[in-house]
């Protein structure tokens, strides 16, 4: 009913956010005259915070329209290379013919998008970075209210099996980075692959601020997980799709819910960046207020991730931590990370992540035993944050290229 209600409450707002949005325009815009009363920019200002704390924000696009090669720009073009139910994969290629692309010699990487509240755009500067010396794939999850129910279901172990069929399309020449939650699943994925003697087990494998052993220096989201009983997820954030979506009937954890959880882990830092934002409309400050459009695009876009593959990543990756205990099963299989032996492991952990802790990335390296000592490395980047390991300046100087360096030394 909450789910419902939510979409009533946004179906009534609207009328107001176009209102609001019209008439933050009226008193901006230099060709009207109600720009050039007095204290109009503070009404712009006033407007035009109500409109963004109001409005619906949408799936953002990628806008990653070219990279710079030795010099050279060159235009980048965004193709579907698979599509699935719940995942599209998406490949960055560049604009050029098949002898060019040939002579740089560019390594494959599949970047591996989390699948918890945000699109894969989060990843954009990710994509970036890695761009201009790599043939870069990545993972973009399906909203789940975007998928009839006659698609069938997704578990953790279907993420398992996506990212499978995706090493096995490119490889066996591919690196695998992973950010956040999917370091779980992946390692799960090339732990399988490595049991059974893959052919197309890929060359690397990139692990960034993840939950492998979500034991290690809990922060506020491992808390969140391991204080509230199974059955309070169950019975409080799961809902059904409301019947103005092609997933209609779906049970899914929304994502307006997941935002409000963001949101309530700092409120007052929010609180004040919205004000701030106010204060830089009202005095004229663009290049500010524009910053902050920019991440709030990306940040309020949230999308419905399904149910039965949310619960069980509670159950399995934050309640039982069956990976580092080594009781994972999937399809009867056990997912033994010392199984894997030929792939490269790095991990990266960021000194100040306050929703991966400090080691529970690292743990990977004691879990992938069987991996020699000179194809696993560790880095903990200084002064950085979650989201500093894949965004910002410290990705783009220091993390980017450390990456590019361990994917070259084991190509």
């Amino acid at each position: 009913m909450l789910y419902q209600l939510h979409e009533l409450n946004r179906t009534f707002l609207n009328p107001l956010m176009q209102w609001a949005e019209t008439s933050a325009k009226l008193f901006s815009d230099p060709v009207s005259p109600f720009a050039h009363t007095p204290f109009a920019q503070r009404i712009a200002a006033g407007y035009e915070l109500l409109y963004r704390l109001g409005k619906d924000y949408e799936k953002p696009e990628f806008q990653i329209e070219s990279t710079e090669i030795n010099g050279k720009t060159v235009e980048i073009i965004e193709k579907v290379a698979e599509t699935k139910p719940f995942c599209r994969l998406i490949h960055f290629r560049k604009d050029l013919d098949a002898k060019q692309l040939a002579a740089l010699k560019q390594p494959t990487v599949l970047l591996v998008a989390p699948l918890s509240g945000h699109h894969s755009t989060l990843l954009r500067d990710t994509v970036r970075g890695l761009l201009p010396d790599h043939d870069v794939y990545i993972t973009d999850w399906t909203d789940a209210r975007m998928v009839p129910q006659d698609k069938g279901s997704f578990h953790l172990h279907d993420y398992v099996y996506y990212i499978q069929d995706f090493i096995r399309t490119l490889g066996p020449d591919v690196h695998v980075i992973s950010v956040c939650q999917p370091t779980v699943p992946v390692l799960a994925a090339i732990a399988l692959m490595s049991s059974a003697n893959d052919p197309k087990l890929p060359k690397s494998m990139t692990m960034m601020g993840g939950p492998i052993d979500a034991r290690k220096s809990p922060t506020a989201v491992n808390d969140l997980a391991t204080e509230k009983p199974f059955s309070w997820f169950e019975n409080t954030v799961i809902y059904s799709v409301p019947p103005n979506y092609p997933g209609f009937g779906r049970k899914v954890y929304p994502g307006f819910l997941q935002h409000a959880g963001f949101v309530a882990m700092n409120p007052r830092r929010h609180a004040e960046s919205h004000w701030d934002f106010y204060m830089h409309l009202r005095d004229g400050d663009d290049e500010s207020a524009e910053s902050h459009r920019k991440f709030y695009d990306e940040y309020n876009a949230v999308l419905d991730m399904p149910a039965e593959f949310y619960l069980e990543t509670i159950k399995i990756v934050f309640q039982d931590f069956d990976l580092p205990k080594g009781t994972w099963e999937i399809d009867g299989k056990t997912v033994r990370p010392q199984d894997i032996k030929s792939v490269a492991l790095f991990t990266i952990e960021g000194e100040l992540d306050d929703i991966s802790g400090s080691g529970q990335t690292q743990a990977a390296q004691d879990l992938c035993s069987s991996i020699p000592k000179s194809r696993k490395q560790h880095f903990t980047a200084p002064k950085c944050g979650h989201y500093g390991i894949f965004s910002g300046r410290r990705w783009r100087e220091t993390i980017c290229p450390k990456i590019g360096e361990f994917i070259q030394a084991n190509s």
